[in-house]
């Protein structure tokens, strides 16, 4: 679906589009009822928390009978607000008030937060003049939490000033994530370039454990004893293979005894 994003972020916004990011998202999915088109069902869709019996209603779309009208009116506005539209706005502003205009249709029965984040990644390139390629999703799953008491908040009233900022500093934040991210897999590749051939086979798991890790590596750095669980050897062989790590300028070694730690030695 992203990639189709990035490929076709010049046209014009249309619901035939939507419905095949949709179809994307929800191939072989076998819980919805309609895949590929708005939803259909005459139950008022809600989202809610709590229990079965007691719940809490956090917010209700409009009702299915009024889908296509909505998004007729929505496609018309993300249109018109595009550069060199009739309402054309700030890229951050459009990308904000896009994605909580989106969502508060919630015009799919799954799969409208995703969409709604590739609205918002669309609305950008077009601003910007090119695919923004930003870590949005990972941004919003990270906060998750905050993401969706802004979300809702802002869904109960008409004054979004407050979305568009909390809005516009994520996808900010995204921005240096990607940034920060990139510039992660240069100095790991360049690692696996420098030591190439000169670490074992249980010094080279130990090191892909920690990548695996990202950015923030191991927390408060790798312990003997971490290496000794992840490789199975005896401490005297992990202390070893930790020293020759260390000399050789792959590993960074701070703390003394029980809490001697060790992390990659990355270079820019």
């Amino acid at each position: 679906m992203m990639a189709d994003v990035y490929r076709n972020w010049r046209g014009d916004l249309v619901k035939e589009e939507l419905f095949n990011w949709h179809t994307m998202l929800m191939a072989g999915n076998r819980h919805l009822d309609v895949i590929g088109a708005y939803r259909r069902h005459e139950d008022a869709m809600q989202i809610v928390s709590g229990r079965l019996d007691k719940p809490t209603i956090h917010f209700e779309a409009p009702a299915s009978c009024r889908l296509a009208q909505e998004m007729e009116h929505f496609d018309a506005w993300f249109n018109q607000s595009r550069p060199n539209g009739q309402l054309q706005l700030p890229a951050l502003t459009r990308a904000a008030i896009g994605h909580l205009y989106f969502e508060s249709i919630h015009p799919f029965e799954d799969g409208n937060g995703r969409i709604g984040r590739a609205l918002a990644e669309k609305s950008l390139a077009q601003n910007v003049g090119q695919p923004s390629l930003i870590s949005l999703a990972f941004t919003i799953e990270k906060h998750r939490k905050a993401y969706y008491l802004e979300l809702e908040r802002h869904q109960r009233s008409l004054d979004i000033d407050g979305w568009v900022a909390y809005f516009s500093q994520t996808i900010l934040e995204a921005q240096q994530a990607t940034i920060d991210r990139t510039a992660f897999f240069i100095r790991k590749a360049k690692f696996y370039d420098q030591f190439r051939g000169r670490l074992s086979g249980r010094q080279e798991k130990v090191v892909a454990r920690i990548f695996r890790e990202g950015i923030a590596g191991f927390k408060g750095g790798l312990s003997a004893e971490n290496y000794i669980s992840i490789t199975g050897v005896s401490r005297a062989t992990a202390i070893r293979d930790l020293q020759q790590l260390v000399e050789i300028g792959a590993f960074r070694r701070t703390g003394e005894r029980r809490y001697t730690r060790y992390t990659l030695r990355l270079h820019d």
